[in-house]
């Protein structure tokens, strides 16, 4: 695909796509498991802490000043009037286990290499622009910790229960990477200081490749709640045991997951989604039925209202199991992020500047949870998309044609001009 380049001022300006690319691959090797291909960069891990600093490195060989908050958020500052609101442009480096090497890495680098080819070029702006990579936002301890923080939305009590599914939790696993948890109520942004927030990201789904358009322009941003639900019986003997005397969670584990399309079907939206992503059985031995068992539950629509009635109808469905099946429910809330609509000028920034550099463009919504809709509650928001070959991500097989990539981080670029000269 050739892209139109666009002329600011005297200059015409594009990214470095062979720079771009390098770094791309280069990051990708780090946590990178070599038996099945995937990375494992989860928050807080070594790898992720590899990542940061080979992250670091680069910033610093484009001749930016690292910047960094309690919430362990990093980036620079490019340019811009004193006293002036950023404009932000960023995503995150982490992952989720054996993962692909585009999801948020590739905003965090799009982002560097726009601001990069505006100090090369020369270019002036009156606000400044940041780049941000934020820290756990594949929700290792439940919810987009990074930009929860710089939103304020974090308290000493939500930092100081969060765990990940393994029970680490979020004070142990800084501590061993030598941050304090609690500085994270140190990193709240105020309003005034934002103008903006800009986030380039692969679209983990199917429409823009079958579509074949290069380009997607985010209008709003679903919204989930995650649970981690248990279900008590009592475990007994394999062989001794009939059937119909039977205390046995993981049945009603079962009979709850077959009642998930007809709750969606008659309760949810066409944007709806409910998936059990993760069971756990105990005590977990071949011969005997189990006396507990807890699983995840995680929950998307982009109206808040169906969400609300979805978890309402959810929690009753488990009880009326529970009841029926002798077991005991309970359940935690791990995360709720409500749903975020994007900035409807930013969006026709997206849509003009994609026309002018010759790219099509489709307004779309986001199935997925990104930062920019914690940023959405103290900034005006815009998210561009670029294809995932045949919608595969979070997994090995995530994949983005480098040409896209390039349409995608182009449309980054003049977008980021656009927002911080005017």
């Amino acid at each position: 695909m050739s892209i139109k380049q666009e002329k600011t001022g005297t200059a015409t300006i594009a990214v470095n796509m062979d720079r771009l690319r390098r770094e791309i691959l280069a990051l990708a090797e780090i946590g990178r498991d070599e038996a099945d291909g995937g990375l494992y960069r989860m928050a807080f891990t070594p790898a992720d802490m590899e990542g940061r600093r080979w992250l670091c490195e680069r910033i610093e060989e484009a001749g930016l000043k690292v910047v960094r908050d309690g919430a362990a958020n990093l980036g620079a500052r490019y340019g811009g009037l004193p006293g002036e609101p950023v404009v932000m442009v960023g995503s995150h480096i982490d992952t989720v286990p054996n993962a692909g090497y585009l999801d948020g890495t590739l905003g965090v680098l799009v982002g560097l290499e726009a601001i990069r080819r505006i100090r090369e070029e020369g270019c002036e702006t009156r606000r400044p622009i940041e780049l941000i990579s934020f820290s756990d936002e594949e929700g290792r301890f439940g919810g987009l910790f990074g930009s929860q923080a710089l939103a304020g939305e974090v308290n000493p009590e939500s930092i100081r229960t969060a765990r990940d599914l393994r029970g680490v939790s979020l004070i142990e696993a800084m501590a061993d990477c030598g941050y304090d948890a609690m500085e994270a109520l140190n990193a709240r942004r105020d309003r005034a200081a934002i103008h903006s927030y800009l986030e380039l990201h692969i679209e983990q789904g199917p429409v823009l490749d079958r579509l074949g358009l290069p380009i997607g322009a985010v209008e709003n941003i679903t919204g989930l709640f995650k649970w981690s639900v248990r279900l008590e019986g009592i475990p007994n003997h394999a062989g001794t045991t009939p059937m119909d005397m039977r205390r046995d969670p993981f049945m009603g584990l079962a009979e709850f997951a077959g009642e998930i399309p007809r709750i969606l079907e008659e309760n949810g939206s066409d944007l709806s989604r409910a998936t059990i992503g993760k069971v756990d059985l105990f005590p977990g031995a071949a011969n005997t039925v189990p006396g507990e068992v807890v699983f995840s539950m995680d929950v998307r629509d982009a109206s808040r209202e169906v969400m609300d009635q979805l978890s309402d109808v959810f929690r009753k469905a488990l009880s009326a199991i529970g009841r029926r099946r002798g077991l005991k429910f309970e359940f935690d809330l791990i995360s709720d992020v409500h749903p975020a609509p994007c900035d409807p000028k930013i969006v026709e920034i997206i849509e003009r500047k994609s026309i002018d550099l010759g790219l099509k463009c489709l307004r779309m919504p986001s199935g997925a949870a990104h930062d920019a809709q914690i940023m959405s509650h103290i900034a005006p928001i815009g998210m561009v998309f670029v294809p995932s070959k045949d919608g595969r991500s979070h997994s090995p097989a995530e994949w983005t044609p480098w040409e896209d990539i390039e349409a995608g981080a182009n449309v980054i670029l003049h977008s980021l001009l656009e927002l911080a000269s005017k």
